[in-house]
């Protein structure tokens, strides 16, 4: 870590349970967000100014006029670009020295799979329940520790799916993909601009404690958060052997 380093991260320094060599785990870390909206905006920001070293931002979409009200990644002057340039702009304004690869599509299948391989911590941030669980068997089937958020209208939650540990519950544990829910969009419900803040900022909290391997996650926990009444809820997520992803018929 050089001069410039320790200057930058001291405050990170200066805490007892971080230290210089919490720092350099995450200066060595990869980490994977998937969705550079609501979620991902304030999730990669504190990322990326903590110096996570390698962060890979995935997004299919450009930048709308009606994103600008939550998604503090981009700003007016770039609507009309692919949302992963303008998060890929920001992300290094704040922080040059992380190595951020911006990827435009809709990952699936083996490139999918390939990209959860090679990260620390998945992030996931994305809309779609589709996503969600294909993301979520590449991370149990590489045992890689998920953060997985969501939120829409005054409604938040986040937990943390981490298959490294034998009795740890997935999050088809919690949904199971053959119970198909209705999809709900901002698009057509809205959402409360500082609640993906408040969610996405919680994401990078965990991510950071999972890398340096600080404290206690949410494994296990899921948080539900009315932000209407800011009161949160805490619901235990057990594993469920039975489930078609993770259950013990299905290492």
């Amino acid at each position: 870590m050089n001069d410039d380093q320790l200057l930058r991260y001291s405050r990170h320094i200066l805490l007892d349970q971080i230290g210089i060599e919490g720092q350099q785990k995450l200066l060595d870390a990869r980490v994977l967000v998937l969705g550079a909206g609501g979620l991902g905006s304030p999730a990669a920001l504190y990322l990326a100014s903590a110096g996570i070293g390698h962060l890979t931002i995935v997004d299919d979409d450009e930048v709308d006029l009606t994103n600008l009200q939550r998604q503090i990644l981009h700003t007016t002057e770039r609507v009309g670009q692919s949302k992963v340039a303008s998060a890929k702009l920001s992300l290094q304004q704040i922080n040059p020295e992380v190595q951020v690869e911006a990827i435009q599509e809709r990952l699936q299948g083996d490139r999918l799979r390939d990209l959860i391989r090679a990260a620390d911590v998945v992030l996931d941030c994305s809309d779609n329940f589709d996503t969600r669980h294909a993301v979520n068997a590449a991370c149990v089937e590489f045992a890689t520790p998920l953060v997985s958020g969501a939120a829409i209208s005054f409604d938040g939650q986040i937990s943390v799916f981490d298959s490294r540990k034998q009795d740890a519950a997935c999050y088809a544990c919690l949904f199971p993909a053959e119970q198909r829910v209705e999809e709900v969009r901002c698009s057509t419900m809205g959402v409360f601009a500082p609640l993906v803040g408040i969610i996405g900022t919680m994401q990078a909290a965990e991510a950071l404690k999972l890398v340096m391997g600080l404290g206690q996650s949410l494994q296990g926990r899921l948080m539900l958060l009315d932000a209407m009444h800011m009161e949160w809820t805490t619901i235990t997520v057990p594993k469920n052997q039975e489930c078609s992803v993770c259950g013990q018929s299905h290492p």
